[in-house]
């Protein structure tokens, strides 16, 4: 006996262990550590780093070796004939094998600013990686944000549709009871039996959109669907809204990332063209060569031996026609720019839009629970009145589920438009720039 007693506990113990119960804050950071799309935008944030490093490193010396190793066919050595000698003069033997070592360091002193505008460019896109990422995070923390609050819902209406069918039982009780003496006819016992019974169907469903909206909940924050989440939080008050819309439109123009990303963008566009401009001019090199070659073609007459020689000199290039190729270039350039200077005012638009769309959807999200909480209150009040006549038999079975199913349906529009108005508040501070995470 004290075997099995100690299995239970044990599994018991287990049972609780695997239930994971979650604050808004460790859902936050969970999410965004498990975040696919974090995972993405961070390393389009690392590549664009990297494309800083590659094009600060074209604007520094570049060293390369090379090594080389040729073998010739056989050819007669080199002679000379002599007005004074009948025989020809050897003066070298063919040398078969050529090995060869180059060391080349090339530094570019002029490319038309093409470099320091493409490096500009590059800074420009990563500081934009950076302004989108932070984009993705807030946007990814208000789907946490959902999740948590449509669990937090669904629960409350499974608790509302719970209280409601332990409410329903005990009336069915009182009701044996009056039947049984014939103080309420069978229809009236029947019909609480059918309310009893509709309510069983809606907790089934409640309890299914309970367990979506944890697997939701559970997929955003990285776990398995099937995984044991609860939530805790606090209730929900509601204050009053202290908001100006054209405080909040400045504030979010002067916040948002995603504006502050397109103008990033087009200060790369501006550096772009500018790059694209630098053909127009000549490209200046400084160069220089070390040799180690064996024979070194430079040293007369060849010897085969390893023999070192250098040099150093200044290049230039010049494209004097290259039939369009330069303007195409600056136009496709250009055009690029309109993009995205477009693309910015876009976007600008569409914040004001939507910030203007959280604005009066927190105003109605805060009437609406303004109305429900009266309506709460009066059906209260009318479920009481109702329940104390039936049970001095003064209301009808029909009354009396009609009073139930009023309450139920205040108390679940509330409950309801008390997470709405969470999240348009969420939302609200989402769309002005704010950190929501």
């Amino acid at each position: 006996m004290k075997k099995i007693f100690f299995v239970i506990i044990i599994f018991t113990a287990a049972s609780f262990a695997q239930t994971k119960i979650l604050t808004l804050e460790e859902s936050l950071r969970l999410g965004l550590e498990n975040s696919k799309a974090l995972k993405i935008s961070r390393a389009k944030r690392i590549g664009a780093e990297a494309k800083v490093t590659e094009t600060t490193s074209q604007m520094l010396p570049k060293l390369n070796l090379g090594a080389s190793y040729t073998r010739l066919s056989s050819v007669p050595p080199f002679e000379v004939k002599l007005p004074s000698s009948p025989t020809p003069v050897k003066i070298q033997d063919a040398i078969l094998n050529n090995y060869g070592v180059k060391l080349s360091l090339q530094q570019p002193l002029f490319t038309g600013f093409r470099l320091s505008s493409l490096k500009s460019a590059a800074e420009f896109y990563y500081e934009a990686s950076l302004n989108d990422y932070n984009k993705d995070a807030n946007e990814t923390a208000l789907a946490i944000h959902s999740s948590f609050w449509n669990i937090y819902k669904s629960q409350k209406v499974l608790t509302l549709v719970e209280e409601n069918l332990r409410q329903l039982e005990s009336h069915l009780a009182d009701t044996k009871k009056f039947l049984d003496n014939e103080l309420v006819t069978k229809n009236d016992y029947l019909k609480l039996e059918v309310q009893f019974a509709n309510v069983k169907l809606a907790k089934i469903e409640s309890e299914n959109n309970f367990k979506i909206s944890q697997a939701a909940f559970n997929k955003i924050l990285g776990f398995n669907l099937t995984e044991q989440t609860e939530i805790s939080a606090a209730e929900i008050s509601v204050e009053g809204i202290d908001f100006k819309y054209d405080e909040l439109i400045g504030e979010a123009l002067n916040a948002r990332e995603e504006l502050k990303a397109a103008q990033f963008r087009i200060n790369a566009g501006e550096e772009t063209v500018n790059a694209a401009n630098s053909t127009w001019f000549p490209s200046v090199y400084l160069f220089g060569n070390f040799y180690y070659s064996r024979p070194n073609q430079r040293i007369t007459p060849l010897k085969d031996e390893f023999k070192d020689t250098w040099d150093v000199g200044v290049s230039l290039n010049w494209d004097l026609w290259n039939w369009g190729y330069t303007s195409s270039q600056t136009t496709q350039a250009e055009q690029q720019l309109v993009q995205t200077q477009t693309a910015y005012e876009q976007i600008k638009e569409n914040i004001e839009l939507e910030v203007y769309q959280a604005y009066l959807k927190l105003i109605g999200e805060f009437d609406k629970v303004e109305v429900n909480k009266k309506s709460v209150e009066q059906t209260e009040e009318n479920y009481r009145i109702t329940s104390e006549k039936y049970n001095q038999q003064m209301a009808t079975s029909t009354d009396l589920i009609d009073a139930e199913v009023s309450l139920l349906d205040a108390k679940t529009k509330l409950s309801n438009a008390l997470v709405d108005f969470q999240l348009a508040k969420v939302r609200l501070e989402k769309s002005t720039g704010r950190k929501i995470y």
